[in-house]
């Protein structure tokens, strides 16, 4: 969920980052790969992709860590983690229903960087930088420089859930907030678990997946204190996605207690099979990791060759159903903006 101009969070002289070593889960984003061409290059595509990918890519950067690239298959343009990622001439074209803005956030900001769309629950869009683009992001249009950019810029979106008792629940979104450095993140972390009705932080990552490195010592610590309960939601959307460097990540957040779920999008060419979504769920069990939603595709403006039908989804699921038992099914489900939930779907 990155802004277009996305560059890692300036690293500071804080915590054991300083002393780490050059590839570091810093260095692997800075290692990143961010030009159409050498995607295309290094993963020795046929010459009629990268044009294409250039002209989708300025539409929306590119950007692939080493980590993620290692696992894409090289010389298939139909591989469905580089599907993920490839930039493609459609991304350009206007669709009807497919805005900028497909799930209403701006409707739901309180404050800056505070979205409040569902009861208990609040959400701080605390960065637009990630460690990848996913083509089909639905906040890839979304204003980032709106939202706070210092530790005191967040006082009013955190005054307001002092302020409103019912809120329960902190989810920390973005971009995503595992590219905070770690003094950004803690100053976050603790000024959340000093608010006396709120019991649990949510994180929103794709970090452990594209960057298994970023699961440091001082993470682990920040995430197992005792008074909040930490909740991880990862989003995976392919079983080749959780190779055992990102297994290892995982049980270390599970040691210390962090809850793992799953969300996944239903995306054309990338996981719209029977036989992908339960690769995909029998990978996440055995990591322990709960698949918790499975998306039906926010409409944002330059996914829409990413849609699958909803009775196509939910056929999948059915089928799902029939195979798995049924804690390795997740909630089919759709944003509605103004909707008081997500909407199951099946």
């Amino acid at each position: 969920m990155p802004s277009l101009t996305s560059q890692p969070e300036p690293v500071r002289a804080r915590s054991s980052e300083a002393a780490a070593p050059e590839m570091c889960w810093q260095g692997e984003i800075k290692a990143a790969i961010r030009d159409a061409e050498a995607l295309c290059q290094q993963l020795d595509l046929p010459p009629e992709t990268i044009s294409a990918a250039a002209s989708g890519a300025s539409q929306f950067p590119v950007f692939v860590p080493p980590a993620y690239l290692a696992r894409i298959k090289p010389g298939d343009p139909a591989d469905p983690l580089l599907r993920q990622v490839l930039p493609l001439a459609e991304e350009g074209n206007p669709v009807a229903g497919f805005t900028v803005d497909p799930v209403d956030d701006a409707a739901a900001e309180q404050a800056p960087g505070l979205l409040h769309k569902y009861q208990g629950r609040v959400l701080l869009i605390t960065t637009g930088v990630c460690a990848v683009h996913c083509r089909y992001c639905f906040r890839r249009h979304y204003p980032y420089e709106t939202a706070p950019h210092s530790d005191a810029a967040w006082d009013v979106a955190l005054d307001a859930i002092v302020a409103d008792e019912s809120i329960h629940e902190v989810i920390l979104s973005g971009g995503d907030p595992l590219m905070l450095v770690d003094s950004r993140l803690e100053m976050l972390v603790d000024r959340i678990e000093k608010i006396a009705h709120v019991k649990r932080l949510r994180i929103h990552t794709r970090l452990p997946i594209m960057v298994p490195s970023r699961i440091t010592d001082f993470l682990m610590g920040l995430l197992s204190r005792e008074r909040l309960k930490s909740v991880v939601v990862l989003h995976a959307n392919h079983a080749q996605e959780l190779d055992d460097e990102v297994a290892a990540a995982c049980q270390k957040l599970q040691s210390v207690g962090v809850v793992l779920l799953n969300q996944a999008v239903l995306l054309r060419g990338v996981n719209d099979s029977v036989e992908a979504q339960c690769d995909l769920s029998e990978r996440l069990i055995e990591l322990s990791i709960t698949p918790y939603y499975l998306h039906q595709l926010d409409r944002v403006s330059g996914a829409a060759h990413f849609e699958v039908p909803i009775e196509e989804g939910k056929r999948i699921v059915t089928e799902m159903r029939q195979r798995l038992p049924g804690y390795l099914v997740p909630r089919y489900a759709i944003e509605q903006p103004g909707e008081a939930s997500k909407t199951i779907l099946l």
